[in-house]
């Protein structure tokens, strides 16, 4: 399948921002709903400003969005992207599953010719 450029750019950008397991652990926490940039730093070991860069990278791939409610600027999860880097992610899949049930075939065929092998040898 060709892909065009910009989809692959966005691909790019979300395997990109995927990468890192402290944006992956920010992704998970905002598909549970709305968060500011305070609740998302809580739980890390990290300052807020490099959390805040974290979600710049998560925004430019455009895997979140920030809003502005007053003084607070809410994060919410993007799933597009998402559902891109999956839809690229199972092609693969059933090129995989494909390729596995014909190795199990050949397995099966090989293990079947030892049984008799073996039946044989014991006659």
């Amino acid at each position: 399948m060709i892909i065009h450029e910009h989809k692959a750019s966005r691909l790019d950008a979300t395997f990109a921002a995927l990468a890192d397991p402290t944006r992956r652990a920010i992704l998970a926490r905002l598909a549970a709903g709305e968060a500011s940039v305070m609740e998302l730093a809580e739980p890390f070991a990290i300052s807020q400003p490099a959390v805040s860069m974290h979600l710049k990278v998560l925004e430019k791939a455009g895997l979140i969005v920030r809003g502005r409610d007053a003084q607070r600027r809410p994060c919410r999860l993007v799933a597009r992207p998402l559902r891109e880097a999956d839809d690229w992610i199972r092609q693969y899949k059933q090129f995989w599953e494909e390729s596995f049930d014909k190795l199990e075939t050949v397995l099966s065929r090989i293990q079947s010719r030892e049984r008799g092998r073996a039946q044989r040898s014991k006659t």
